[in-house]
């Protein structure tokens, strides 16, 4: 997709209503799945005797599940055995937050009625495999808020690569520069910086540095400042 309307200057001088699309991580964005699933590496940590899980937990942070994979055997070894670590991990969060029970972020729902009702394209890029996000979002009465859903499992290569943005917007027919894609983690910010879009960072558990203050369009510390910055 070629549109003259994404040359580099005239994106820059771009003003916020002809932006018409937005597309949203999930995990740290719409829910607080990242902070209950620390929770859980932590105790799981503490059962067997693992230090630094929670460095190690924001490592995998915006990755997918073969990079987590590769994070906790650099870490723990190639002998550590992460299927068996993640099964637990999985069940327990099942158990915990299945059936409506995750928590959602502050004011996702109020963001996602304003731009419905504004007339926005809505899309999610999650590196979450599509099974679970449709299923975390039906549970939480907010699928049919969404015009597109584009998962890790859609491609073979996930953020901090730009494919998955590149997917959303062409599923939303949107060229990149003419889209917001709002992210908590340094790898989706990086993902959606490299697909050409204007990446909106909320921070979740990690707060932005330099890198990403550098990378992102603009930063918020919660949904609802990002709706009176829209409005």
């Amino acid at each position: 997709m070629n549109d003259p309307s994404c040359d580099k200057n005239q994106t820059l001088a771009l003003h916020k209503p002809e932006i018409r699309t937005v597309v949203f991580d999930m995990d740290g964005v719409i829910f607080d799945s990242e902070r209950g699933c620390l929770n859980i590496w932590k105790e799981l940590a503490e059962e067997n005797g693992l230090k630094d899980m929670e460095n190690v937990f924001r490592k995998c942070i915006g990755t997918t599940a073969v990079l987590t994979h590769e994070i906790l055997k650099q870490n723990y070894g190639e002998d550590f055995d992460v299927e068996k670590f993640q099964k637990i991990a999985s069940a327990r969060f099942h158990e915990r937050f299945d059936n409506g029970r995750l928590p959602t972020l502050p004011y996702v729902e109020e963001i996602l009625r304003f731009l419905k009702g504004a007339g926005y394209k809505i899309g999610l890029a999650s590196s979450t495999r599509e099974a679970t996000v449709r299923q975390q979002l039906t549970d939480a009465s907010l699928i049919d808020y969404f015009d597109n859903i584009t998962c890790g499992d859609m491609l073979k290569v996930s953020k901090p690569a730009p494919d998955i943005y590149l997917l959303a917007c062409r599923n939303l027919n949107t060229e990149p520069c003419m889209a917001y894609a709002i992210e908590d983690s340094y790898n989706g910010i990086r993902s959606a910086h490299a697909a050409g879009m204007h990446p909106i960072m909320v921070p979740d558990l990690i707060p932005a540095d330099d890198e990403m203050i550098r990378l992102s369009y603009a930063i918020f510390d919660n949904l609802g400042d990002v709706i009176k910055w829209l409005t």
